[in-house]
């Protein structure tokens, strides 16, 4: 690996964002980090099926990386879609306007929870795993289709209760890990470490385009404060982009955990002294975000790590998982959506451009000829 990674950052606009993204995807170079001749997997991230700004991939970071790989001669582009506990999938796509863009650009989508599209197979990485193969001690599992093929994380620059901060190597725990993936929280840094070493082993390329025009302060990665940021970030170090995020938000990249062990373990650049920033000059940036505190994160906390962690095998490998499930989608879809962030996101509709630009998405009319 080279001494120096690369991270593009580039300061945007409503009217000029796609052709921006077009020309952060060559400032990072990513046709050297990609290969052509394989196919692109685009993994979105869907946080909350609701549109809450900073949450999800916005349209607009879809489209643009779709329009930047095409620029590259990289054609033969699907996405994959994954499952989680308490988010529909299906309604995500949908609320946030990503099917108009894979009709448009004749993306194929495959959702790695059904099996016509998608077999979950044994895999033994070679690599020595920190956690992975304790944590599923009758083997790893994961889907067949990611195999010789690129992969594109889309995450946005948000904040995590579990992991502070959560970007393009978190991006991979929901394509890579099956639905039983809330057994690694008490690991949960350690896991982010062993996916990135087994991505590494499987696919040809890894790129990540991050999305910060929006980007979400408070305890995510769902329920935070919008705040209008008008950055975009791509990179193929996926811990690089990660720590120059967290650098931004003004947070110290070796405060988080899966950084700094996938810095230590050679597997990128965690360290800002050591990347090369191009584009955009953002050393004077410190949006001074923080998770801060919250009820969820308390029950978080008391699941994952407190004195109660050693009922983590009766509450979540039996059936008694479906009750902190039904506890976490009725908070924040019958709680809080109604109550509070639905009310935020038509705020931010109404008197952002960037709400602006994404209503246009709604109305099917901002998609490039």
């Amino acid at each position: 690996m080279k001494s120096r990674s690369k991270v593009a950052v580039l300061f945007t606009k409503p009217e000029t964002v796609l052709d921006d993204y077009r020309r952060l995807l060559k400032l990072a170079e990513i046709d050297k980090f990609l290969d052509k001749n394989a196919t692109t997997i685009l993994k979105d991230n869907i946080s909350w099926h609701y549109p809450m700004p900073s949450a999800n991939t916005t349209p607009w970071q879809l489209e643009g990386t779709i329009l930047g790989l095409h620029d590259l001669g990289f054609k033969d582009i699907s996405c994959v879609q994954n499952k989680t506990v308490v988010i529909d999938t299906f309604k995500g796509e949908d609320l946030n306007h990503y099917i108009p863009i894979f009709k448009h650009y004749n993306v194929p989508v495959l959702y790695n929870f059904k099996p016509r599209d998608i077999k979950w197979i044994p895999f033994q990485p070679k690599a020595e795993m920190l956690v992975l193969n304790h944590i599923y001690p009758q083997g790893i599992r994961i889907p067949d289709y990611f195999f010789g093929k690129n992969i594109v994380h889309l995450p946005t620059v948000k904040c995590h209760i579990y992991t502070t901060t959560t970007g393009a190597m978190k991006n991979a725990f929901g394509g890579l890990l099956s639905t039983y993936r809330h057994y690694t929280h008490t690991w949960i840094h350690e896991t982010l470490v062993d996916l990135l070493a087994i991505q590494k082993e499987i696919h040809p390329g890894i790129f990540a385009t991050m999305d910060g025009t929006t980007a979400g302060n408070g305890p995510g990665p769902r329920t935070m404060t919008p705040v209008i940021k008008n950055v975009i970030l791509a990179s193929g170090d996926q811990v690089a982009i990660d720590a120059v995020a967290a650098k931004l938000m003004g947070i110290d990249p070796f405060s988080i955990g899966y950084i700094r062990i996938a810095h230590e373990r050679r597997l990128g650049v965690g360290d800002t002294r050591e990347i090369e920033i191009v584009g955009d000059d953002i050393s004077e940036e410190n949006w001074h975000f923080e998770v801060g505190r919250s009820f969820h994160k308390f029950l978080g906390w008391l699941s994952w790590y407190g004195p109660t962690k050693f009922l983590q095998k009766l509450i979540f490998r039996t059936w008694l998982v479906n009750i902190p499930i039904f506890v976490s989608e009725f908070n924040h879809d019958y709680i809080h959506w109604p109550l509070k962030e639905k009310k935020i996101y038509e705020r931010w509709c109404q008197e952002t451009p960037w709400g602006q630009l994404f209503q246009q998405y709604a109305e099917k009319g901002h998609l490039a000829d």
